[in-house]
């Protein structure tokens, strides 16, 4: 049902009022007030979002054109001015906090005997309620500021004349048109590149966790970008005026609008929940709005992420519609002169710089032919990109693609084929996913076009996150980009197949949303893919390991303790062989970058590379064939030695006397480079200098490694991680080590709040000092904050979990921690362990978005394992106190 104008404005009433008053501020304030209130109450019994907007659009008009005629008294006499709106205002469209954009356009240069009704009309605006911009020109000033600023010849093709000379205005429009200035041709390239740079500002992805509608790839601004280009070139009133120049077809128009309506339903819904302008599609407003429009939780889908599923499909139909419009405007506004047609096959010819069909049943003749065009385009990398007219094809016989397409040879092997071809198979499958041909060949893909994760880990959706990875991985491949990855690069330029590399890719996460183990459901998608495509039996069982063991290389590098040969014995045999190994390696590397920009770090890809290394070497040896420990030892002592040699300051007698007092445990959990430093520092140093703090860069590890060398006391670990606490950085890997003479070595890994190393020198040394301060008072330091959470880590509160099990040699108990990450989180926790007497041994420190995984190796206060139930219970107990409490 239509919304009722004289519900927001009652105009009688009001004139009466407003005739009776003698301060007319409440009167205008209180009434837009109860009309807003009024188009709340109707967008929440379902009012059409279009209703909304052109509704709020009118109520204003009504007390805007009240208030200047009230104001009229101010102005000098015979000196006209008009009052105009202009940008979306303009339009006659009007979310419900969005600002009004003002003009007064003056007949002539009135100086400043204007200044008194500008002043007090604009504030009179601003304290009934709107926020209100505003400009003041003459005809001339209105030429000027048009040919210097787009943004300002943008606004002024969309006004509307409230009050005033419509002459005035017309010619206004004729002075700032395209045959006066900023031609359509000029106009079209500026907004193009505008819009580019737009995009890039949101990463050329409108997928975001909280995306911008208004101003994200496929939001409302492309539309009016399509309405602004199109008015320039032909003068149209509205969009479907495009249908009648052959720039839109009906269904094209249709979802054109409807994808604007719906973006302007959540916009509306977003003004009114905010109560402010908000444009941004924040985790604070997802579930109210999913709730608001119906959805609930499902197994294996929220109700936010089928709201959210919604939204994305949305804005990837209205960039495609952008896509396809811009390119008609490009051969309309920009191209010069007649394009030269090359044929390519009996189905396929080159339009100029783009692929077009020979004619428009092509793909009723030939379906498959939907396929061979995304191959032709890898064949022929000069083309730019498909011909609108084209796209538009592929669009309309989407439904060609059923069971009879898929099960068409000609179909596997034209696919097979894209997935073999040395150039272009990312940049095809994006197109292939944009065109939305890629959903309709594998419906498994097409069930995750769309679907997000609602959590602050991964930062994109299932599809893009797929596609992101698949890049990652042929980035590999590039020469151009050898220096990023030199180790990856290497590896896989020897692969024998690298395609199944790619279907790994393309897999790994495509069972995401069902429930269930995305891994074991999405192996099963890819035997059935692989089967069908015809590939071999050790073929289809290896692309089905990647997916099934596509997180367990990630996971042993970042959660077990990799220095110990245990873990690396078993994880060799988890590979089998060094073809696997080296497959799941940069399939872990693409899918860790391709979770979220903040993912990835040096730590991470020096984990990835130790844990590599170890397992060749391990499989090299072969599994019946273990490390001596004995003399892995010795090897170590004797190059950590060779280091030491180069420098005259270490006699060797006082290293091998520390090295004395060490396990053999100690030398297994460092590199030689560690090893040489440590002896290095503690050989030259004296009682007095303890607490002794050494902090260096390892750009082996990825991070800044600090060692402090003390007395074995209780409680030690805990005082030092609040010290590094206060110096606010993050630990990700711990290490303590008791001599045999009383004396104890700790060593961390650290980064600061961006995930990177402290590198320079004077951040090192100041680092060394303000560590050695804090812990020479030998106080309890509280940590920096309690407990406070970023606006995006409320929206996800993390269950505190904690878990108990054996290492893997048996000596320790492993004490799992899964809690909101928080800063000063290892510190409670180390409290916590030190109040239950336990000594800690390895600590690994691992964080996914909002949650914290905190792995300790731990062992009671005489070194052996702590396996007493009551015992597991009271170190629970103290760890929750400390975290919940």
């Amino acid at each position: 049902m239509a919304i009722k104008k004289s519900d927001l404005f009652d105009a009688k009433r009001f004139a009466k009022s407003l005739e009776n008053s003698d301060n007319v501020l409440p009167l205008f304030r209180n009434t837009l007030r109860d009309g807003r209130e009024q188009l709340k109450q109707e967008y929440l019994a379902g009012a059409k979002a279009e209703d909304i907007v052109t509704s709020n659009a009118w109520l204003v008009d009504q007390l805007i054109v009240r208030a200047f005629k009230h104001h009229l008294h101010l102005l000098p006499e015979n000196n006209q001015v008009s009052l105009i709106a202009v940008g979306g205002y303009g339009r006659g469209e009007l979310h419900p906090a969005s600002d009004i954009d003002l003009m007064l356009l003056l007949h002539r240069n009135l100086g400043e005997s204007i200044n008194l009704f500008v002043e007090t009309f604009f504030r009179f605006l601003w304290d009934i309620g709107l926020e209100v911009g505003h400009s003041v020109r003459t005809l001339k000033d209105c030429v000027q500021e048009a040919k210097k600023d787009i943004t300002v010849v943008t606004n002024l093709m969309e006004t509307r004349l409230l009050h005033g000379d419509p002459v005035m205005l017309e010619k206004m429009q004729q002075a700032t048109g395209p045959a006066k200035l900023w031609p359509s041709r000029k106009f079209f390239a500026a907004k193009w590149e505008e819009q580019i740079q737009r995009h890039h500002r949101f990463d050329d992805t409108g997928y975001n966790l909280e995306p911008n509608i208004k101003e994200g790839p496929g939001g409302l601004r492309d539309i009016q970008m399509i309405s602004w280009v199109t008015q320039r070139e032909f003068g149209t009133a509205s969009l479907d005026e495009l249908i009648e120049h052959g720039f839109l077809t009906q269904n094209e128009y249709r979802t054109l609008i409807k994808g604007r309506n719906y973006l302007w339903h959540i916009r509306n819904g977003l003004h009114f929940l905010s109560g402010r302008r908000e444009d941004r599609l924040l985790f604070d407003h997802q579930r109210a709005l999913a709730s608001a429009a119906g959805f609930h939780d499902k197994p294996g889908s929220l109700a936010v992420e089928q709201f959210m599923k919604i939204y994305y499909r949305t804005i990837k139909d209205l960039s495609l519609l952008n896509e396809i419009l811009l390119q008609h405007f490009q051969e309309a506004i920009l191209a010069r002169g007649k394009p030269r047609i090359r044929p390519l096959n009996r189905r396929f010819q080159a339009h100029g710089d783009f692929l077009e069909t020979v004619n428009d049943k092509v793909f009723e003749r030939s379906p498959w032919a939907m396929l061979e065009l995304f191959l032709i385009l890898q064949q022929h990398p000069k083309l730019k990109g498909v011909r609108a007219q084209t796209i538009r094809l592929v669009r309309e016989n989407l439904h060609r693609i059923d069971k009879s397409f898929r099960q068409d040879l000609r179909c596997r092997s034209l696919f097979m084929e894209i997935m073999r071809q040395p150039h272009g198979i990312t940049q095809e499958l994006r197109r292939m996913n944009a065109y939305g041909v890629l959903g309709a060949y594998l419906p498994v893909f097409g069930r995750i076009v769309g679907q997000m994760q609602h959590d602050l880990f991964h930062v994109y959706t299932v599809d893009e996150h797929i596609l992101f990875v698949l890049r990652n991985v042929r980035r590999f491949t590039v020469p151009e980009h050898t220096d990023e990855f030199p180790l990856a690069s290497s590896i896989i330029r020897k692969l024998v197949k690298p395609e199944r590399l790619y279907l790994g890719a393309l897999f790994h996460d495509i069972a995401k949303g069902r429930g269930g183990d995305h891994s074991d459901l999405g192996e099963k998608d890819a035997r059935k893919f692989c089967e069908q495509h015809g590939l071999s039996e050790y073929d289809t069982r290896f692309v089905c390991w990647l997916v099934r063991n596509h997180l367990i290389m990630s996971m042993v590098a970042q959660r077990q303790d990799i220095q110990d040969p245990d873990v690396i014995l078993e994880f060799a045999r988890q590979m089998g062989d060094k073809e696997h190994l080296d497959n799941l390696y940069l399939l872990t590397i693409a899918d860790m970058r391709g979770t979220s920009p903040k993912v990835w770090n040096e730590w991470k890809r020096g984990l990835l590379t130790q844990l590599y290394h170890e397992t060749a070497r391990m499989i090299r040896r072969g599994f019946g064939n273990p490390i001596d420990v004995d003399e892995h030892v010795r090897e170590l002592k004797q190059e950590a030695m060779d280091i030491l040699a180069t420098s005259q300051m270490v006699p060797e007698s006082r290293v091998l006397n520390f090295w004395r007092q060490m396990d053999n445990e100690y030398f297994l959990r460092h590199n030689a480079r560690s090893l040489a430093w440590h002896a290095r520092e503690i050989a030259t140093s004296v009682i007095a200098d303890l607490p002794l703090v050494a902090v260096t860069l390892d750009p082996d590890v990825g991070g800044t490694e600090i060692m402090v060398y003390t007395i074995d006391r209780p409680g030690q670990f805990s005082l030092i991680t609040g010290a590094i606490d206060q110096c606010g950085l993050s630990v990700v890997d711990a290490r303590v080590h008791p001599t045999r003479h009383g004396y104890t070595i700790v060593t961390f890994i650290v980064l600061d709040t961006n995930g990177n190393a402290i590198s320079g020198r004077r951040e090192i040394e100041d680092l060394q000092k303000a560590l050695q301060r804090e812990l020479s008072e030998e106080r309890e330091v509280a940590p920096r904050i309690e407990k406070r959470l970023s606006r995006q880590q409320k929206h996800f509160p993390v269950e505190t979990r904690i878990n108990f099990s054996p290492s893997a040699n048996g000596l320790q108990t492993i004490v799992e921690v899964s809690a909101q990450d928080r800063p000063g989180l290892l510190h409670h926790i180390a409290l916590a362990l030190a109040a239950c007497q336990l000594q800690i041994v390895t600590a690994r420190i691992a964080t996914y978005g909002e949650r914290a995984e905190d792995i300790f190796f731990v062992t009671d206060r005489n070194g052996e394992t702590v396996d007493d139930t009551v015992a597991q219970h009271e170190i629970e107990k103290q760890i929750r106190q400390r975290l919940d409490g």
